[in-house]
């Protein structure tokens, strides 16, 4: 075991002599932010896109970045539509994403079919890009009791409210399907206050050391909640952790849907063919509070919002496509149509009242009922019943 393990090539090794670099070079994030588009929707020259030997990245096709467009104009509708359903009471609580939606899109889109993702409690817009029906992603925010959609369906996980132990499911599946010798690449998404939590550190090395195709995509948006970056890490960049368990790291312009894009479908194309894990950090902005119960305005001034406003992912894709003449007033209107489409479906269905059975809760439990729950459940059915007698 251990002669072959020794004479085994190191799958970076093999990159780099691919790429005609050194293992450092391949390992550290590229010399810069990775950027294709600036704040003003303008395409930079290669040589100011931030990266270096080894981190070339093509534009991605015309068509796919239009359809990614559309995608991102639904995700934003869909965010402020469900801030406004918190609002009227229909929702319990929503963690909007407006402002990182495009680091949601490129992560759902850089996926084959048979790929896996698994979201934070954020990404609803990933979830729905992946191609989760939106009333069954938002269920879970309406406070019903499990969580919306079949995971196996699309090959999402389901979102949940605890830290980063979406990364180890992803490990584990990631791990599984290698051992079945399947072609599946998992794409785990979590925020930098993820990167602070031991579950953070468990996923990576375990994917690192058992040469997993795992994409670790950290969404940085500059707080875990109300904690800024510089109180979570001492790292030059949450990029550069990556270099410690052993697998390369990028850093992304996470406004910038092209450059996302253009990296998280390389990092994909690399985890498939490699076998081996890499770490992507995009740098975004949280333009809402953490959620309905959040005052953000208690730990950021209105000047770093307006700051983040001019780097919308929205306007400036808008600014990108109209200026290479893919998309004018009559596409911009299709789209926003197909927008507000999604958004009155979804409004209606959040609108209807749903009929509640409290014994449901029973029914899921465990799969043989222990002689306690059964007895619970035959307490509260008597006593619904007597109520219904009564009334």
């Amino acid at each position: 075991m251990s002669q072959t393990v020794e004479n085994a090539e190191n799958p970076i090794l093999r990159a780099c002599r691919s790429f005609g670099i050194t293992p450092e070079q391949y390992m550290l994030p590229a010399r810069g932010e990775i950027r294709m588009v600036d704040s003003g929707g303008r395409l930079r020259p290669p040589e100011e896109q931030g990266t270096g030997p080894g981190h070339e990245y093509p534009l991605p096709p015309r068509d796919v970045l239009l359809s990614a467009y559309e995608k991102l104009v639904v995700g934003r509708r869909v965010n402020d539509q469900n801030s406004a359903l918190v609002r009227q009471g229909r929702m319990a609580v929503y963690p909007s994403s407006h402002g990182q939606e495009a680091c949601q899109v490129a992560a759902a889109l850089c996926l084959a079919e048979g790929d896996w993702l698994f979201p934070t409690y954020r990404d609803t817009v990933a979830v729905m890009t992946r191609g989760v029906d939106p009333l069954q992603v938002m269920s879970i925010f309406r406070g019903e009791w499990h969580g919306g959609y079949d995971p196996y369906e699309r090959r999402v996980g389901i979102q949940a409210t605890p830290l980063t132990t979406q990364l180890l499911h992803a490990v584990g599946v990631a791990h599984a399907a290698k051992l079945r010798g399947e072609d599946t690449v998992v794409l785990a998404m979590c925020g930098d206050g993820a990167t602070s939590e031991g579950d953070f550190h468990e996923a990576l090395n375990f994917a690192a050391v058992f040469k997993l195709p795992v994409v670790f995509f950290v969404q940085n948006n500059g707080y875990a909640i109300s904690v800024p970056l510089s109180q979570q890490s001492a790292a030059p960049t949450l990029a550069h952790k990556a270099v410690g368990y052993g697998m390369a790291g990028e850093r992304v312009d996470g406004n910038d849907l092209v450059a996302l894009l253009a990296t998280l479908g390389r990092a994909v194309d690399l985890a498939r063919t490699e076998s081996e894990p890499l770490l992507v950090e995009a740098h975004t902005y949280r333009m809402q509070a953490h959620t309905n119960a959040d005052d953000a305005t208690r730990y950021r001034d209105d000047a770093e919002v307006q700051e983040w406003i001019a780097k919308d992912p929205v306007t400036r894709m808008r600014a990108w496509l109209r200026g290479e003449g893919l998309l004018d007033d009559a596409a911009e209107a299709r789209i926003a149509a197909a927008a507000e489409d999604v958004a009155a479906a979804l409004r209606d269905g959040m609108n209807a009242e749903v009929s509640v059975d409290p014994l449901e809760l029973f029914r899921h439990v465990y799969v043989e009922r222990t002689p306690q729950l059964a007895e619970q459940e035959q307490l509260l059915a008597a006593e619904l019943a007597r109520e219904e007698t009564d009334q």
